[in-house]
């Protein structure tokens, strides 16, 4: 498209080339034949006679084509100027135009009006630096309307001029032919070469026209696709959405389960070591009941703090390790069940999402020792392995052949992967289940 641009502009400008290249040979053409036949009357001692039937002589014929000279020099300056260094200065291009203007009707004066067709490039470059088709049109008929308004017919009816056809009689057989037709033709031709430039701005502008309700269709066509894929970018927001309202919801019922699970089965526990010895020691029971009543607290409050920020509480006040202490101490105190914890990892601290599932893997693993697999040991591990965490959970319950994960496996499962960990599961001799989480190392931890 930038290539086809410049070549219409330069088809332009060459055709504005033509109509400039044609009035100079035109203007210096008639200067010289004046100033040649004027030459002749004196040689052929006809003056006397020529002066009889003409009504006017141009008063120094050889100082008009000096003149004619120095006014076509200031409009090729003028041309130049505005065509190669001032095209993007509207100012400037019109100043120049008016001043085209100004010295083509001081020509036309100094011919007496027998040649007014410089008047035409003026108009042509008017033209060509108005970008609006409507205003093309009116110029057009301004340019015509002035054309004819310098035309020698007309203004020699109110005043005194010198007639080109004059001289021209001086010249008799041939020559008073081919001077007669090559005078007509430079008229005629300048005409339809300035119609031509006129014709082929409007078909230019029209194209132009043309091209941008092209551009416009395909920018509409280009907007409809837009709207077609902001549609489907919302709907796919909204599924995305529900995706994330989802992983959200299963992440808070996995909370959640490990919270009241584990709270749940240790005051079930409880409950059951209250109902087996209270003929035999009240007193013992009662502290027992206390310290249901003291877990069913901590377990409202950790559901609690489990729907608000899915961390668990005892993560909040304490480090990791003194977490699963507290809950391995508080499991011993409220079942008959021994929790053995071996942690040999000689800073345990990590992120908090790392944490969070360690935390939770140990919690579920106790729960269901003792709610499914009625364990009465649980040995916990906790070793490191170049960068990764190794967890072990073993006890002593009656395990699971035929093993089907349920509600905690599958958030033990979850927990790890999202943290790119693996977990094995055995129901053989006992139940085992065996972590490993690689542990990101980036920080020093006090």
């Amino acid at each position: 498209m930038a290539v086809e641009g410049r070549m219409e502009k330069n088809r332009a400008l060459l055709l504005k080339y033509a109509v400039f290249l044609f009035n100079i040979i035109a203007v210096l053409g008639i200067s010289i034949f004046l100033w040649i036949a004027t030459e002749k009357i004196c040689d052929t001692y006809v003056a006397s006679e020529f002066m009889g039937r003409v009504e006017a002589i141009p008063s120094h014929p050889r100082m008009i084509v000096a003149e004619m000279g120095i006014l076509l020099f200031l409009l090729v300056l003028s041309f130049i100027g505005r065509e190669y260094f001032f095209q993007d200065n509207p100012i400037i291009c019109y100043s120049s135009i008016a001043f085209d203007l100004l010295i083509s009707l001081i020509i036309i004066y100094l011919l007496d009006f027998n040649y007014n067709g410089i008047l035409l490039w003026v108009f042509a470059n008017l033209i060509s630096h108005i970008k609006e088709l409507k205003g093309k049109y009116v110029l057009i008929v301004v340019s015509l309307a002035s054309y004819i308004g310098t035309d020698h017919g007309i203004v020699s009816v109110s005043s005194r001029l010198y007639y080109i056809k004059d001289y021209i009689g001086l010249y008799e057989g041939i020559w008073n032919k081919v001077l007669l037709w090559a005078y007509n033709v430079i008229l005629s031709l300048n005409v339809i070469l300035f119609l031509m430039f006129c014709v082929y701005i409007i078909m230019d502008q029209s194209g132009t026209i043309t091209e941008v309700r092209r551009l416009y269709q395909q920018l509409s066509e280009t907007n409809r696709e837009l709207q077609g894929a902001n549609v489907k970018l919302r709907e796919y927001a909204v599924i995305k959405e529900k995706m994330g309202e989802t992983k959200e919801r299963n992440r808070l019922a996995r909370e959640i389960h490990d919270t009241l699970g584990h709270t749940l089965t240790g005051i079930s526990a409880g409950v059951d070591a209250c109902i087996a010895m209270i003929d035999l020691s009240p007193e013992a029971t009662k502290t027992q009941l206390d310290m249901i009543a003291q877990v069913t607290r901590d377990g409202i409050k950790e559901v609690r703090r489990s729907v608000s920020e899915l961390r668990p509480d005892a993560l909040d006040r304490l480090s990791l390790e003194h977490a699963i202490k507290k809950m391995v101490k508080e499991t011993n105190s409220m079942t008959s069940t021994r929790i053995d914890f071996c942690c040999e990892v000689d800073v345990l601290k990590f992120d908090e999402d790392e944490e969070n599932a360690i935390y939770r893997v140990i919690q579920e693993s106790i729960t269901n020792s003792i709610r499914h697999g009625n364990a009465k040991h649980v040995q916990i591990e906790l070793t490191k392995k170049d960068s990764d965490i190794h967890l072990l959970i073993r006890d002593d319950g009656i395990g699971c052949k035929d093993m089907k994960k349920g509600f905690g496996t599958r958030h033990i499962v979850e927990r790890i992967r999202m943290l790119n960990g693996e977990v094995w599961f055995s129901g053989e001799n006992g139940f085992t289940t065996k972590v490993i989480i690689p542990i990101r190392w980036g920080e020093n931890y006090d």
